[in-house]
């Protein structure tokens, strides 16, 4: 049962949760010390459901509950009892496996909630590294299928070259991989609906009928122009979320508003987050959430940094 909490809600620090993948890598400095595992780790999950509050008073409390309870403060008055954003860090030591995600009504005709659009950001880039990114022009469904059985898969992907700065949009339907050399922000929508078509022999399960059956042949996945802003660069703006990118000096300090559901990532340095009942630091690697009951927030820059503003559309 919602709750209301009197007053605006705080924004509030969230402690990454760190997925092990067999992709992964051990060591995830310079953004982590330590992942509380000695197995590869995969992903760092940033606003996942079972991340821990780690500020202020909701403090050792989960963000799928604290969601739920103070739905309208956290996400506005029609913005449902769940965080919309999945923002993770991922970290690929070898190949993903080729796969593809359902839009919102393949996905709700399964019984899911709402399919999985998302964007990747580049962290990090080694010389050569690339992302897989659609099929090749004339490539058909029967064609899709003869190549998984085959082995051939990768042949009849477009693979496009990425470095430090690109965005990717990759809108549901879109068969993708990530190759390893890379270090991405995603941020999608909450969903962890996805059909692995082929894994490189790894003895992994496969979702072929699946993931056929949500297959696009063409999609608009791509690279997106970064569009500059006043006071920030709008790196990504679509229909289930924009991403804009704020570098400020130290000392710096500029007003942010909080009008639809979103967080803070930081990427390098330390900024304060400020209101009037909190102030919330934000390091590299965290994710700050933002509720909307808040109006608007300070942003207070301890030093040169760098940080993302992940948010709903207006």
């Amino acid at each position: 049962m919602t709750t209301s909490k009197p007053g605006p809600l705080a924004p509030f620090r969230l402690t990454p949760w760190f997925s092990e993948r067999v992709w992964g890598r051990m060591d995830l400095r310079p953004w982590y010390a330590e992942t509380g595992t000695t197995a590869a780790v995969g992903e760092a999950w940033l606003t996942g459901a079972q991340c821990l509050v780690e500020t202020g008073e909701l403090a050792g409390r989960q963000l799928g509950l604290v969601a739920e309870e103070f739905a309208a403060e956290l996400l506005g008055p029609d913005g449902g009892e769940e965080f919309p954003l999945l923002v993770k860090l991922l970290f690929p030591n070898d190949k993903l496996s080729v796969q593809v995600h359902p839009d919102d009504p393949q996905a709700q005709a399964m019984g899911q909630p709402r399919g999985k659009t998302e964007c990747w950001y580049v962290l990090e880039a080694e010389p050569g590294a690339t992302v897989a990114l659609g099929l090749k022009a004339g490539v058909t469904l029967p064609m899709v299928e003869a190549a998984i059985a085959d082995g051939t898969l990768e042949a009849q992907l477009n693979h496009v070259p990425v470095a430090k700065g690109d965005m990717i949009f990759v809108d549901a339907g879109t068969v993708h991989a990530i190759g390893p050399g890379v270090v991405l922000l995603e941020t999608q929508q909450t969903s962890d609906t996805t059909f692995r078509m082929y894994d490189y022999g790894r003895p992994r399960e496969l979702h072929v009928a699946q993931g056929l059956a949500v297959t696009k042949l063409t999609t608009r996945a791509g690279k997106v122009a970064p569009q500059p802003m006043d006071g920030f660069t709008r790196l990504i703006d679509e229909q289930y979320f924009t991403v804009d990118r704020f570098e400020l000096a130290a000392l710096d300090e500029i007003e942010l508003l909080t009008a639809t559901a979103g967080c803070l990532v930081g990427l390098s340095g330390t900024v304060n987050v400020i209101t009037p009942d909190e102030e919330v630091e934000l390091t590299a690697g965290q994710a700050v959430v933002l509720p909307v009951s808040c109006g608007q927030v300070i942003l207070e820059a301890e030093s040169d940094a760098v940080l993302l503003h992940c948010s709903m559309p207006a």
